[in-house]
Parts: structure tokens; C-alpha cells; sequence
């Protein structure tokens, strides 16, 4: 059965001026279940983590003066937000969400997050309305329980995995893959072990045609027993916070690849939803919902 986080606090307003894209989240699951691509059986409700999983990748100081609301206006200003506590323990809500999703993963091949994705928060810092880094969490949690050794992570997002790469820069357990417009935020990029900078203006064919000629290879190349998939669809033409020309239907296409991919190398595989700004709504949602219809296509 696909398992997918969702928490009610997934739909916590933002500060004004922030607020459109949280409507996704209370949308997505709504539409999933009206079309009937999901029940309330395949969603779980995840919970406040154990600190020590959160500490084995964030730097302590940095994450308690989060609990603590002490971080900085300069910092905050970083995460792009004002912080409360309902929004730390929300962030904190989405980390389990994917950890538990990796446990799911291990028995039925896939699991998702309606969240996630926060791939901008470092080991000591946030940015970009990131401040913990869930797939990062995720695959220490992994590792720490012993269920896993190697790790792939396939960020597909518009936005460079930035956080994420600066994380893992000296950790050869965890190989970071990200696809991302070169003319994107972040505009002083991190160094991952794979970064492919895609140019303004790239359509489905061109986008397709180096992912599917990249991803098997890493595959053999890194040997991973469990890849973390983050399947933004900021890549789309309307987005606002994009500089891709993607069609829904090439987005779709990206996550059929991605997914049937490790189902055929029997990896298994969590994903996190990450952005998605397009200026309709529909669109939005449409397309994050291609990623969970095409997951219970190939797996169930």
C-alpha cells in the first residue's frame, strides 16, 4: 500500500504574503482522495521526532535556537519568513513524516511526503523557507538504524540542493545528484557530487534526454540501497520561481522515468514533494498529483 505523510499543520498559514503556496497542501490530498487515486488508509499522520535524529544532522546550537525562536533577524531573514513555534514544529512534523516514510519505503518499495523537500536548510542555517532538512534527516535516520549503508539523492527541483550538498560534501555514504536551472536561486551554488545547471528556457525533450541518459548511470556507478527522490515541479513554464519551459506532461514523463527506474533496480524509493509556484492553483496540484498517480501505477 502507498503510504504518504500528511499532518494537519502541513497547512499552517504563512505570514501574509506567503500564504498561496501553502494552499497546496490542504488541496493535494483532497484531490487524491475525490478522484479516487488515494483513501484515508493510504495516509499516516506523523509526529514530533526524537531530537537526536534532527541533532545528527543539524548543528545543535542552531537547531535549539530554532525551538528556542533565538535565531537571528539576519538568519531569519534568510528563511524568508518570521519564525514561531508553530511553524519549527511543523518543519519538525515534516522530517518525520519522511522518516517514516523510509521505513514504509523498505517494505512496499515507495513512500511519500505531501511535504518536504526542504533541501535549502544546511547543517547550521536556513535559507529560502527551509530550516531542517527533511531527506537529509531521513538518510541519517536510515543509517543510524542500521537499515541502509549508500544513498542517492535525486533532486529534481528548479532550485539547486544547496543545503543538501553542503551537508553530505564530505560524506562518500551519501551521493548527491541535482538538476536544477543554472540561472536559478541559488545564485552562489554548493558543490554536489553531480550537478547538472540546465540553461533558461529548457523544454521536455532536451530535459528528458539528459536524465535518462544520467540517472541509470549513477545508479550503477553509486550502487545505492535507497534513493531519496525530490520531485519539485517548479520545473514547469508557468512557474513563477522558475526558468524552465517543462509541459505538465514532461514533468509527468520526469517522474514515471525517475520512478520506474528504481522500481527496476528494486531501490527503494521516498519522495518529497518540494516546490511547485505556478500562478494558477490547479496547475499546481495537478502536477504534484501526476507524482502519487504514477505511484500507485507502477507499485500497487
Amino acid at each position: 500500500m502507498l503510504k504518504i505523510a500528511f499532518h494537519p499543520i502541513y497547512k499552517h498559514p504563512l505570514p501574509e504574503g506567503h500564504r498561496f503556496p501553502m494552499l497546496k497542501y490542504e488541496l493535494l490530498p483532497q484531490q487524491l482522495l475525490y478522484e479516487g487515486s488515494c483513501s484515508n488508509n493510504n495516509f499516516f499522520e506523523p509526529e514530533i521526532p526524537n531530537d537526536k535524529y534532527i541533532v545528527a544532522v543539524h548543528d545543535p546550537e542552531y537547531f535549539y535556537d530554532l525551538l528556542n525562536i533565538k535565531i537571528s533577524s539576519k538568519e531569519a531573514r534568510k528563511i524568508g519568513f518570521p519564525l514561531t513555534e508553530d511553524l519549527v514544529e511543523r518543519e519538525r512534523i515534516i522530517a518525520d513524516g519522511t522518516m517514516k516514510g523510509c521505513e514504509f519505503a523498505l517494505t512496499y518499495g515507495i513512500a511519500m511526503n505531501i511535504a518536504g523537500g526542504t533541501h535549502h536548510a544546511y547543517s547550521n542555517k536556513g535559507e529560502a523557507f527551509c530550516m531542517l532538512n527533511d531527506q537529509a534527516i531521513g538518510a541519517r535516520y536510515l543509517q543510524a538504524k542500521g537499515l541502509i549503508k549508500k544513498v542517492l539523492i535525486v533532486d529534481l527541483d528548479v532550485h539547486q540542493g544547496n543545503g543538501t550538498a553542503e551537508i553530505f560534501a564530505n560524506d562518500p555514504s551519501v551521493y548527491t545528484f541535482s538538476m536544477h536551472g543554472i540561472a536559478n536561486y541559488p545564485f552562489k551554488k554548493e558543490i554536489s557530487d553531480l550537478d547538472i545547471g540546465l540553461q533558461k528556457g529548457t523544454e521536455d525533450k532536451e530535459y528528458l534526454a539528459i536524465l535518462k541518459r544520467t540517472l541509470p548511470a549513477l545508479i550503477d556507478k553509486v550502487g545505492p540501497d535507497f534513493i531519496f527522490y525530490l520531485s519539485g515541479v517548479d520545473v514547469i513554464k508557468t512557474d513563477k520561481l522558475g526558468t524552465l519551459s517543462m509541459t505538465l506532461n514532461g514533468c509527468k514523463e520526469r517522474d514515471a522515468f525517475v520512478l520506474e527506474t528504481c522500481r527496476k533496480h528494486q531501490i527503494p524509493v521516498q519522495c518529497s514533494m518540494g516546490g511547485g509556484y505556478s500562478p494558477d492553483i490547479k496547475t499546481i496540484v495537478e502536477a504534484h498529483a501526476n507524482t502519487f498517480r504514477i505511484a500507485q501505477q507502477l507499485y500497487f
